[in-house]
């Protein structure tokens, strides 16, 4: 095997990476080698990476990905996960990658690997924040906010697939909720005055065509706030992000008025056989061609041009 490779390191946080030699990775007791075929850039990354996270400052020089795809030594397709940024060690984001082998998921036969590594954690939160958190029941109503991000675009999609009877998708652009119709969703909302609570709730309103039973919200903020109004009685709000603000003018009001549940979800909750079969899902929805995300696909080489750029980029080293 090589003694080095290319790779995408972190060198001070807080800065955009950069691609250098790093030596190759010798596995330890319980790990598992894989050559890397795909590493998407994910907030996370971008997170750690900055310094600012819950997890502390990083140690540097390290190579960030929290998740890829790739073969293993026995040239079996596999999904793997990392914890590059939040303890010692490095990620996904180069040539070859050594993860734990309890953090690694055997994929299927036809799994294109770019389009998993562009799903994975995400479309994982989508689907477990939507039935093992949310409890979505077939015949319900959803609502997803923040239908332009990942989670969002997975989360119409396994909405539908679950059996909702109306998905309404709200977005900030016009392109994103133009692909909101196209994945599935029955009608979209803008999102575009940034402070109007009841404007935003009077739209959703409208385009949900009765009571809501469940709303998924990366967001927060004042989308959170009006989402709230569009629940019926008892209805469930589930959180998994704050990409719109950290905090929500919600009103006590409409809590107590409709005993509304509010819940909040992260994947760092899941234990490790949840995550794999969750993983195992969203990889068969899309191999069955029910599940997609736009998505960008870069050279490794060009990480650092791509590091801040805006929607999904998939780093692909030049070996793969």
């Amino acid at each position: 095997m090589d003694t080095a490779m290319e790779a995408v390191v972190i060198e001070r946080p807080g800065e955009p990476p950069r691609v250098r030699e790093r030596p190759a990775p010798e596995p330890g007791d319980g790990e598992v080698l894989v050559t890397v075929a795909a590493a998407p850039i994910t907030p996370l990354d971008r997170l750690c990476a900055s310094g600012t996270s819950y997890f502390g400052v990083p140690e540097v020089p390290y190579v960030p990905g929290v998740q890829g795809v790739g073969v293993d030594a026995g040239g079996r397709p596999v999904w793997f996960a990392t914890s590059a940024g939040m303890r010692p060690g490095d990620g996904s984001m180069r040539a070859r990658a050594a993860a734990p082998a309890g953090d690694v998921v055997a994929l299927p036969e036809g799994a294109d690997p770019v389009l998993v590594a562009a799903l994975g954690l995400s479309a994982v939160a989508a689907h477990m924040a939507l039935g093992w958190r949310g409890g979505l029941a077939a015949g319900e109503r959803v609502l997803v906010l923040g239908a332009g991000g990942v989670v969002g675009q997975a989360a119409v999609q396994l909405a539908r697939t679950a059996g909702a009877a109306r998905v309404v998708a709200a977005a900030r652009s016009a392109k994103d909720r133009d692909r909101a119709l196209d994945l599935g969703a029955d009608a979209v909302v803008a999102l575009e005055d940034a402070d109007d609570v009841a404007g935003i709730a009077e739209r959703m309103n409208q385009a949900c065509d009765g009571p809501v039973d469940l709303v998924l919200d990366p967001l927060f903020g004042v989308p959170a706030a009006a989402a709230l109004r569009a629940l019926r009685p008892g209805g469930r709000l589930v959180n998994l992000g704050g990409s719109a603000a950290e905090i929500s003018p919600i009103d006590s009001s409409t809590l107590r008025s409709r005993s509304l549940r509010i819940l909040g979800y992260t994947n760092n909750d899941l234990t490790a056989e949840q995550r794999r079969a969750a993983l195992e899902h969203v990889v068969g929805e899309a191999v069955a061609g029910r599940l997609t995300v736009a998505h960008e696909r870069v050279p490794l080489a060009d990480a650092h041009r791509a590091w801040s750029r805006p929607g999904r980029v998939v780093l692909v080293p030049q070996e793969a």
